[in-house]
């Protein structure tokens, strides 16, 4: 579904990501990891279109026969072909309600124009109310139905994580890159959270590729574990495989 081919990405002599290479395949989750600026929402960032690879390319694949380079496509064209992610820094509107955040993940795919929209036209009121619908199907998925009149900000902290997530699965994504999404977790949100995204996975068809620091997640739910360290790729395989690597071990260790 995503190949990544020979990317890099300088700042001025700072070399963020250097050369770095993998795939991903349809309903895989796929980790990427390493130690603290190692390189890896850099990654994200390219994939998404924040930024351009200073080299390389990308290759999104939704399905089969049709194929498409991201590196020149604006963050909303990315969005629209079925890329969508969440961040590192929950970014929600955090005054609006837990409804409205996810309404607006849904205008990505808007059919009607404002026209119609400021007129109240049927044909947006059609869809408007198929909006609605959609967003009551994501927050009962998610789990948030009843607190769909809260303020965003309002939710406890793993509630928001799952209310970014419910956003961004309205874009109707098939590929979801989720950015550390149990940063700031206890340990009894971290678990739900696991099964969280084992669920989505599958009711919504989707693939995965996750940033995350903490272990017993990427561990436990990845097929697959990418490893970079100072922007260089230094190890891939089954979480077993990266677990009993000695270069990943001393990448977040060191050696004696």
């Amino acid at each position: 579904m995503l190949k990544i081919n020979n990317i890099t990405m300088r700042f001025g002599g700072v070399v963020a990501v250097n050369n770095f290479t993998a795939e991903i395949n349809k309903n895989e989750i796929i980790g990427l990891i390493g130690p603290n600026g190692a390189g890896k929402t850099t990654v994200f960032n390219m994939v998404t279109g924040v930024y351009k690879p200073t080299e390389g390319d990308i290759i999104f694949s939704p399905s089969e026969g049709e194929s498409h380079s991201v590196v020149d496509l604006r963050p909303d064209q990315i969005a629209k072909i079925g890329i969508c992610r969440t961040f590192q820094n929950i970014r929600l509107f955090k005054q609006l309600s837990v409804m409205d955040n996810v309404f607006i993940g849904n205008h990505l795919r808007l059919k009607s124009s404002l026209l119609s929209s400021v007129f109240r036209l049927p044909n947006y009121a059609k869809e408007e109310k198929e909006i609605y619908e959609k967003s009551k199907y994501l927050l009962e998925k998610v789990g948030l139905y009843e607190e769909r009149n809260e303020k965003a900000h309002s939710l406890p902290y793993g509630k928001q994580r799952r209310l970014e997530i419910a956003r961004a699965l309205a874009t109707d994504p098939t590929l979801l890159l989720l950015d550390e999404p149990a940063a700031g977790m206890n340990p009894q949100e971290t678990q739900e959270l696991m099964e969280f995204i084992k669920k989505i996975k599958d009711e919504f068809n989707l693939t995965i590729f996750l940033i995350e620091h903490h272990m017993e997640v990427v561990m436990g739910i990845c097929d697959r574990i990418y490893v970079l360290d100072h922007g260089a790729h230094i190890a891939d395989g089954s979480p077993k495989d990266i677990q009993n690597n000695p270069k990943v071990i001393e990448a977040y260790l060191g050696v004696d």
